[in-house]
């Protein structure tokens, strides 16, 4: 059975000010996210990944090269593996946005989205499809390194949670930590979820 360890991208510069990272924007990584990206690639070796995959996003594949790297394996980029777009809300912290819409964001942002915003339901759509299609093109244990939004929207899709509730199922995905899904033989079942946010 094929294990997708799934690991959002290392820190970046925009990370203390929680401002909005989404399919528009690319900000670097910062000195402890180059750290944080070698310890990711000393885990893959450690655990013996068959398999690295990317977000296109700069971020997402400075975060996964150094893996790929050590391991000797080709990068394969991915781009429905890109981040959300926030439309209106990309680079902008949610202080700095209309208190009005941040309420109703955060009461639905599936119906309450930013204007120019990727829809939710879209973007977990595509990233269980990425994901569906990872586990059938590979054996063994596969790294894929993408975003916080996006992956938690994914996961909500695959276990079969209402989008919408992304933000509360599941608050928060460390830098470079670990979640482990894995798909029955059965494609109408499920994505099981082996681990969540496992700090390495």
């Amino acid at each position: 059975m094929t294990r997708l360890l799934l690991a959002r991208h290392a820190e970046t510069v925009w990370h203390a000010e929680n401002r909005y990272a989404g399919g528009r924007s690319d900000p670097e990584l910062t000195d402890r996210g180059s750290r944080q990206a070698e310890q990711l690639a000393r885990t893959a070796v450690a655990l013996g990944v068959d398999v690295v995959v990317s977000s296109p996003q700069r971020r997402a594949v400075t975060t996964a090269t150094p893996a790929a790297e050590a391991l000797g394996v080709p990068l394969n980029l991915h781009p429905d593996l890109r981040e959300v777009d926030f439309g209106g809300l990309e680079g902008h912290t949610l202080a700095e946005m209309d208190p009005e819409a941040v309420r109703r964001f955060r009461e639905n942002p599936e119906t309450n989205a930013f204007l120019g915003a990727e829809r939710l339901g879209a973007a977990g759509q595509r990233c269980a499809s990425a994901l569906r299609e990872l586990d059938a093109a590979h054996d063994g244990i596969v790294l894929v390194v993408a975003h916080s939004s996006l992956f938690r929207i994914g996961l909500c899709v695959l276990i079969g949670l209402p989008v919408a509730r992304y933000r509360h199922v599941f608050p928060v995905l460390e830098n470079v930590a670990l979640t482990e899904i894995r798909f029955p033989a059965d494609p109408v079942q499920p994505a099981a979820l082996y681990s969540l946010n496992r700090v390495h």
